[in-house]
């Protein structure tokens, strides 16, 4: 298997990518899930929010190597000949919002975060596996800042759910019903 892309295939470095993002975005939905709705007591939802921020950090990293490594790697698989056009409108559609929200989730919790009066007024800092602090990129302590950031926070989160198990559904329909190689590609095969 050969490491950038090609006509036929991913590459392993772009098939790496996708697997380990698909892995820790699952694992960071299920995290927020857990500290937001099923953990009421407030230092272990402070830990868990603390690994929260830590892995977003991570993802936000990988997603900017992700996109770097896609304009790098021009050449992709396309989707198979006779695809209807709006599938494949659909796809690249989809796949757009992808990186966006990839990249929106972690700057938007790393706002909310760091508006955040409590924080602000706890002296928390922002650490990536208590590594290093981020900067605050925001004003500590605005209140109407970490609001809005929060919100859209969880909102872009339920966006990304939704967004893939569309992503999945539509793999799978191309491997049980269409019988194409459009998921192989992206994983051992192609």
């Amino acid at each position: 298997m050969r490491l950038a892309n090609s006509e036929r295939s991913w590459g392993w470095g772009a098939r790496a990518l996708h697997w380990i993002m698909a892995a820790l975005i699952l694992f960071q939905l299920g995290l927020g899930l857990r500290m937001t709705v099923f953990t009421p007591d407030l230092l272990a939802r402070f830990a868990l929010t603390q690994v929260h921020k830590s892995w977003g950090s991570v993802i936000f990293a990988l997603a900017l190597l992700r996109l770097g490594w896609r304009i790098a790697n021009r050449a992709s698989p396309r989707l198979p000949a006779g695809t209807p056009p709006w599938q494949v409108r659909a796809a690249g559609a989809s796949h757009a919002l992808l990186y966006l929200l990839m990249i929106a989730l972690p700057l938007s919790g790393w706002v909310a975060a760091a508006a955040s009066p409590v924080q602000d007024m706890l002296g928390i800092e922002n650490r990536v596996f208590d590594w290093f602090a981020l900067p605050d990129p925001w004003v500590p302590g605005d209140k109407t800042v970490a609001d809005a950031a929060a919100v859209f926070h969880r909102f872009a989160a339920l966006a990304l759910a939704g967004l893939l198990g569309l992503h999945v559904a539509a793999a799978l329909r191309h491997h049980f019903v269409d019988r194409d190689d459009v998921l192989v590609r992206m994983t051992f095969g192609g």
